[in-house]
C-alpha cells in the first residue's frame, strides 16, 4: 500500500469511527468538471483528430476520483450516454460501484450533467429543456439543471441540484448576459424547492463559470438576509488555495466551481473534513479541480 493510499485509508477510518460514535454517518459528496469526456476534434502531432478523451487523462481522472472516494459524485462536461457508461465502467473496475445514476440531456449536444451515487435516488426533478427570452430571441439553458433527492438511510434525505452555466469564451461575445439569465432560472428553481420544503437538506453545486463577485453568482446565492439565501462553502486545498480552475488562454486561476447549501444543511457540513483536491498532476486529468464536502448524516 502506497503512502497516499495509507493516508486515505486512515482518513476514511477516522470519519467512520467518529460518525459511529456520534450516531452519525459521514457522507462524502464531490463535484468534478471532467473536461470533455467525449469524442471531439483534438490536436495530435500537429493535426486535428476526432477521438475520445485520451487514455492518460482518463486514467488520472479515475485515480483522482478513487482517492477522493465519494459516496455521491456530480460531474460536468460528460459526453453522450455511451461515454457515461464507459466512465461508470472505469470507476467500477477500480472498486467504485455506483448503482444509482442521473443524466441530463440538455440542448448542448456534446456536454452534459451527470451524477452517480451509492445511495438510492428516490425523486428526480431534473430539467433538460429550459428557455429564456433575450433581446427578442429564445435562448436555451444549454446543459439544463440536474435535480435529485437521495435517501441515504430511512432517517435522512439529501436533495442535490447541479448546474453548468454558460462558459466564458476566449473572445467575449455576450456570454456573461446568457450566464446571468441561466443563473436567474437556477435561482427560480431553487426558490421553488425551498418554498415547497423550507427544511429540505439542499446542496447546490456545479461549474458556474464565474467568480463570486459577479452578478450571476450573487443571483444564485439570493438576496442578503433572505430566508432562502444560500451559503457558499469556501473550500481550500492543503496549501490554503481556493482556486478550482486554470484558464490557459489568460494564464489565470479562478474559483468557479461551487458547493452551496441552504440553512438546514449548513450545520451538517464538516468544514474541517471538506476540501479542494490538489495533486502534482491534477491538470493532466482536467482543467478543473474537484470540490469535496463531507456531510454529517443522522443514522437510525
Amino acid at each position: 500500500m502506497s503512502l497516499r493510499e495509507l493516508l486515505r485509508f486512515c482518513r476514511l477510518a477516522l470519519i467512520l469511527l467518529t460518525g459511529n460514535a456520534l450516531g452519525q454517518q459521514a457522507v462524502t459528496f464531490a463535484h468534478y468538471n471532467v473536461e470533455n469526456y467525449l469524442e471531439m476534434n483534438r490536436r495530435e502531432g500537429g493535426r486535428a483528430v476526432f477521438e475520445p478523451k485520451p487514455e492518460g487523462e482518463k486514467n488520472t481522472l479515475v485515480r483522482i476520483i478513487k482517492e477522493i472516494h465519494p459516496d455521491i459524485l456530480g460531474v460536468a462536461e460528460m459526453g453522450p450516454p455511451d461515454q457515461f457508461e464507459e466512465f461508470r465502467k472505469r470507476l467500477n473496475e477500480t472498486g467504485l460501484e455506483y448503482p444509482f445514476t442521473e443524466y441530463v440531456n440538455g440542448p448542448d449536444p456534446d456536454r452534459h450533467l451527470a451524477l452517480v451515487s451509492r445511495f438510492k435516488i428516490i425523486e428526480r426533478h431534473s430539467e433538460g429543456t429550459l428557455f429564456f427570452d433575450l433581446n427578442g430571441e429564445r435562448e436555451p439553458v444549454e446543459r439544463g439543471f440536474l435535480d435529485v433527492t437521495i435517501e441515504v438511510n430511512p432517517l435522512y434525505r439529501l436533495r442535490l441540484v447541479g448546474a453548468h452555466l454558460k462558459s466564458k469564451l476566449a473572445v467575449p461575445s455576450g456570454e456573461a448576459l446568457l450566464r446571468r439569465n441561466e443563473a436567474r432560472l437556477l435561482r427560480q428553481h431553487i426558490d421553488r424547492v425551498l418554498s415547497k420544503d423550507p427544511k429540505v437538506n439542499l446542496l447546490v453545486y456545479g461549474d458556474l463559470n464565474d467568480t463570486k463577485d459577479q452578478p450571476a453568482i450573487q443571483e444564485i446565492l439570493g438576496p442578503r438576509r433572505s430566508a432562502n439565501r444560500l451559503s457558499d462553502i469556501l473550500l481550500s486545498d492543503a496549501q490554503g488555495d481556493h482556486w478550482t480552475y486554470y484558464r490557459q488562454f489568460s494564464d489565470t486561476y479562478d474559483r468557479i466551481d461551487y458547493i452551496l447549501t441552504d440553512d438546514a444543511l449548513l450545520p451538517q457540513i464538516e468544514q474541517s473534513r471538506s476540501y479542494l483536491y490538489r495533486s502534482s498532476d491534477w491538470y493532466s486529468a482536467s482543467d478543473h479541480r474537484p470540490v469535496v464536502a463531507v456531510i454529517k448524516v443522522k443514522t437510525p
